[in-house]
């Protein structure tokens, strides 16, 4: 464990209540770190850990969160952005040559809120500590649907694809201060949201996924705890897909 620099830090996660979210604070809390899980919904407390209800559309709530953890914990040293949401529909929707459905503002601007805002206010709060302690490490959850887009997606690929955007950006901004920054692009996960699907579309998962199966939400915590250690200490403005291989289709 010692290898990888990351006990005793002091590491955030955002949507660590369940998911891969919750995977990664269990992973992170198993070397060693003290973990804040941040969520809007109940979640668990990690060992040695905290665990805060914080709504990462709104300002107040994560700089609270912040000043919470420093207070707490310690100034946060990882942040993975990981908190997101689905609210899918295609752009236009016809049936029978009539128009049946649009993707409506609230469907854009709540995917919007959660999934970019979200971390870049996430980002903007955490930054100053991580520079004044001397560095740190931003991850951020984009997917593999940001690279190459997804039927009925059009408001999360703008997020995962803005995302990864944004990772490169403040890649270049913060690297002097010893602040390196980089996105995870998960394939298809078998979490608790997903394995409600129904079992055509599962099947379909797999069979655009060379390696045969869905990946398991520790495969991505797995990604997320190397990217965050010293073993990736010249790695930034990346983007590492965490895909079994995912192919494109139709």
């Amino acid at each position: 464990m010692h290898e990888t620099g990351l006990s005793g830090k002091v590491v955030i996660v955002t949507g660590g209540a369940s998911g891969i979210g919750l995977a990664t604070a269990r992973r992170f809390a198993q070397e060693g770190c003290r973990v804040a899980s941040w969520d809007v919904k109940a979640g668990e407390t990690q060992p040695g850990g905290i665990f805060q209800h914080v709504d990462v559309t709104s300002t107040a709530s994560v700089e609270g969160a912040v000043r919470d953890v420093a207070e707490r914990l310690g100034a946060a040293r990882v942040l993975v952005n990981n908190a997101g949401i689905l609210r899918d529909g295609q752009l236009v929707k016809y049936k029978d040559g009539a128009l049946a459905g649009v993707m409506s503002d609230e469907q854009f601007d709540s995917v919007v809120s959660v999934n970019l805002k979200g971390v870049f206010t996430c980002a903007r709060a955490v930054v100053p500590g991580m520079i004044a302690g001397g560095g740190g490490v931003i991850l951020n959850a984009s997917s593999v649907v940001g690279l190459y887009g997804n039927f009925g997606q059009t408001n999360y690929v703008a997020t995962k694809a803005g995302v990864i955007g944004m990772t490169k950006v403040w890649a270049r901004e913060l690297g002097k201060y010893g602040v390196r920054v980089n996105a995870v692009a998960p394939g298809f996960i078998a979490t608790e949201m997903v394995r409600q699907m129904p079992e055509k579309i599962l099947e379909s998962m797999v069979g655009h996924t060379p390696m045969g199966r869905l990946g398991k939400p520790e495969d991505v915590a797995n990604a997320y705890a190397w990217l965050a250690s010293e073993q990736a200490s010249f790695i930034t403005g990346t983007v590492l897909s965490v895909d079994g291989g995912v192919v494109t289709g139709t």
